[in-house]
């Protein structure tokens, strides 16, 4: 570097030095300085390919990507057979979110080079943020073809196994790229999301750990730790877990929901409802936020006389919970508009506190604020003393009910209602469980009526063999059909669905079945009673997976409860 600057001395347009000082300040950390000396460089001689190259190298340090873009295209255009530019090219493209580009980019550079094993692994980054998870995976696998010892591409491979529902692979891609890298903490944290997702949260515990060991103050491996800590109903050390990854990534929306799910299941919900907010801001494609010109209103300004819009955001069973809040809301003076998924309507149309209930997705009437369903607990600031269980809330309809009356008959026995799982739609859906596995409920001194909609097409069959569980599905039109049928139970049994809320709401004795894993804040810790429901009883399972072990429970407490004689 002395030489070069000797010689810049004498010579300042002086190609060659120019262009050697602008490498060595590339490669020694001062990019800044590299893009000057080569920019010169250039402008002495615009047809040097590598000078362009190297300056795109430079330009891609200190986050200038268009400019980089622009400095490679240079590059190739001088040496069309120029693969370590097309290469860098895509990481430009990457970067500037161009993903397809992005991946043409290296496909020319295989091209050039068919043996180019970076080029494989990014194409595959490429193809993931593309969703084109199986072609990121066979690209991948060309990366580790030509470079065994790629610890990276293993990593990757094993991200979009993930993603394919192949965690159990996953794992074992992790594990290579451990074997290869011992100190690579972000494959000991991805190894810990597949074994909590294959349900060793013990070992997805340790596989966190050790990925702080190595990077302490690693944000994204303290939230999942929170996450097995969860999964172990260690939910103290789980609150204290995600706080440590908020205070390293402020912005972690993923950790504010699930610390909020956790302040909430601890009763905390002063702390529980500014947290449950975060839901805003999760990276998915549709976190239900809507976007008004009104404001929100979170119980500051006065409703006297304004018209304010309650909408439901995530599930039926969601929006049957928090509905409970519209008579509140009236009581302040407003006019309130009731925004329901359609299945909801007709069954919530005449809620109390309810000026006009419209579906989701319709026309909205004029309104002067909005508030979510779900922030409504915030808005009214609600604690444990303060929850509005004013049950029943929700009420079917006579003329329903008498028709559903003369659908099934003269009662003889009492009479049960079933649910053993919920939406067909929901991935790993822990809530749920087997027919097979309730079906031990079912005897000759009661009379077994399926409340569900539908049932997952490997159980019809089942169901069918059984003319002791009566299955009306077809014939529920609506929530308004489901809470009729409800009025004509003894009882309810159910996992935690919407079906379980509508007989909350209604005021209907339902014992909720739930899982070991506390997955919904609203049912609490430890509790055989909600809060916000009192006509439920919760039956928890005692370790993870066993509904054998609450089914033998509530077919105890069913004989105690009918006092069935055996």
């Amino acid at each position: 570097e002395r030489l070069c600057r000797l010689a810049l001395d004498a010579k300042p347009d002086y190609v060659d030095a120019l262009y050697v000082a602008g490498i060595i300040a590339e490669q020694t950390g001062r990019p800044q300085e590299a893009v000057e000396l080569l920019s010169k460089a250039i402008a002495v001689n615009p047809g040097m390919a590598d000078a362009h190259y190297n300056r795109g190298v430079a330009l891609g340090a200190i986050g200038r990507a268009a400019e980089a873009l622009e400095s490679y295209e240079r590059a190739i255009a001088l040496r069309p057979d120029y693969a370590d530019a097309y290469f860098n090219r895509g990481v430009a493209l990457a970067e500037l979110d161009r993903h397809s580009e992005a991946v043409e980019s290296y496909d020319r550079a295989i091209a050039l080079k068919p043996d180019y094993a970076e080029a494989y692994n990014n194409r595959g980054i490429a193809l993931s943020r593309l969703q084109r998870y199986v072609e990121a995976l066979a690209s991948y696998e060309g990366a580790i073809a030509h470079k065994p010892d790629y610890a990276r591409a293993y990593n990757n491979r094993g991200v979009a196994l993930r993603e394919l529902d192949r965690s159990a692979q996953a794992l074992e891609s992790y594990d290579g790229a451990i074997a290869l890298r011992p100190d690579y903490a972000e494959a000991y944290n991805n190894r810990g999301i597949a074994l909590a997702e294959l349900d060793r949260p013990e070992e997805a515990l340790e596989s966190c750990e050790r990925a702080l060991a190595l990077r302490p103050s690693y944000a994204e491996a303290f939230y999942n730790r929170g996450n097995a800590l969860r999964d172990l109903c260690r939910i103290k050390e789980a609150v204290d877990s995600y706080e440590r990854a908020i205070a390293l990534a402020p912005d972690h929306s993923s950790a504010h929901w699930n610390l909020a799910d956790c302040r909430l299941l601890l009763g905390d919900f002063a702390l529980g409802w500014q947290e449950y907010e975060w839901r805003w801001k999760l990276a998915q494609n549709d976190n239900g936020l809507r976007e008004f010109e009104q404001p929100l209103w979170l119980g500051a300004q006065t409703l006297k006389g304004r018209t304010i819009l309650l909408h439901s955001e995530l599930g039926v069973g969601d929006t049957l919970h928090f509905c409970r809040y519209a008579k509140e809301v009236a009581a302040l003076g407003a006019n309130v508009v009731l925004e329901v998924q359609p299945s909801l309507l007709t069954l919530l149309a005449d809620l109390d506190g309810v000026a006009q209930a419209v579906p989701r997705g319709a026309p909205l009437p004029a309104f002067d604020y909005h508030c979510p369903l779900m922030t409504m607990p915030l808005a009214f600031k609600t604690d444990l003393a303060s929850i509005p269980a004013d049950i029943p809330y929700v009420r079917s309809d006579p003329a329903r009910v008498a028709a559903w009356r003369e659908k099934l008959g003269n009662k003889r026995k009492p009479r049960v209602g079933l649910v053993w799982s919920g939406s067909m739609l929901l991935k790993n859906d822990k809530r749920s469980m087997a027919l097979a596995e309730m079906l031990p409920l079912v005897a000759d001194w009661a009379e077994w009526v399926c409340l569900q909609k539908e049932v997952g097409e490997s159980e019809i069959g089942l169901l069918a063999s059984r003319p002791d569980v009566r299955f009306v599905g077809g014939e529920l039109k609506d929530f308004a059909d489901t809470a009729a049928l409800l009025d004509l139970m003894d009882i309810v049994v159910s996992v935690d669905t919407g079906v379980a809320h509508l007989a909350g709401a209604m005021g209907k004795p339902v014992w909720i079945l739930l899982p070991f894993i506390p997955i919904d804040w609203r049912w609490m810790l430890d509790r055989e009673d909600s809060v916000w429901y009192p006509t439920a009883r919760l039956f928890r399972q005692s370790a993870n997976r066993d509904w054998a072990g609450v089914i033998g429970r509530v077919n105890e407490e069913l004989a105690r409860h009918f006092d069935v004689r055996s």
